[in-house]
This record gives structure tokens, sequence and C-alpha cells, in this order.
């Protein structure tokens, strides 16, 4: 009886260790992210997309200008919410950054929609569909530090 139990807090310790270090290397892994220019994550991202699209030469560079575009973007909005922190959003503010993000989103749908074939933007489709739900678990379930 002394076998099972010990052997059952010697499992949910190395339980609890793993997932704590997958947590560790996600967060790592964002972090990592942000030390690296809008042209090396454009850079990544684009390869990324080229592997799991299967893009011609052409898509390549289009999507590589799409997405220097956006991670420019992103940069600049990241400082400038590191200058607010602390500073919460007015509601005005919050439906403004809700409405641009959505514009947002709708126009990149339109240019990917003219630079992939049909099966790609499935596939693009799809792929947006997955980060979007694994985003919903992690809002839903946050980490706890």
């Amino acid at each position: 009886m002394k076998n099972i139990v010990l052997i059952a807090i010697a499992f949910l310790t190395l339980n609890a260790t793993a997932q704590e270090h997958k947590k560790d290397k996600k967060h790592a892994r964002a972090e990592m992210m942000k030390d690296y220019t809008a042209e090396e994550q454009a850079t990544l991202q684009t390869k990324k997309m080229t592997l799991a699209l299967d893009l011609s030469e052409a898509q390549q560079k289009d999507i590589y200008a799409l997405n220097l575009a956006n991670a420019k973007e992103r940069k600049a909005k990241m400082k400038e919410r590191e200058a607010k922190k602390g500073e919460k959003p007015s509601k005005e503010e919050r439906y403004k950054m809700q409405n641009e993000m959505l514009d947002k989103k709708i126009a990149m749908k339109k240019k990917m929609k003219q630079i992939l074939n049909d099966e790609q933007f499935a596939k693009w489709e799809k792929m947006m569909q997955r980060r979007k739900s694994k985003t919903a678990k992690r809002k839903h379930n946050p980490r706890k530090e």
C-alpha cells in the first residue's frame, strides 16, 4: 500500500513539473520573438507559411511584404503599450482598438485570398482557426505564476 501511495505522489510531482516546464518554454519562446527585428520575424513567419502552404516564389514575396508590414506595426504598438504601461484604456479607446483590429483582420483575409489559391486559402483559414482556439483556451485557463 505504501508503494502505491509513493508511486502516485511521484507521478503527480513529475506531471506538475512537466506542465510547468512546458509553460515556461512557451513564455521563453514569446520572449525570444520580441528580441527579433521586424524583418527577422517576417522572414521566419514567411518560411513557416511556405512550409505549411507550399508557397511559390511569387507568393513568398507577397506574403513576406504583408508579414513585414504587420511585424513593423506590431513592434510600434508594443512600444506604445509599454509607454502606457499601467494605464487602462477607456471604453472608447477599447472600442477603437477592437474596431481597428477587426478592420485589419478583414483586410488581411482579402489580401491572403488574392495571393493564395483556393486550396492554400482553405488551409490558411484552418491554421487561423486553430490559432484562435488556442488563444481562447489560454484566455480561459490563464497561467499561474
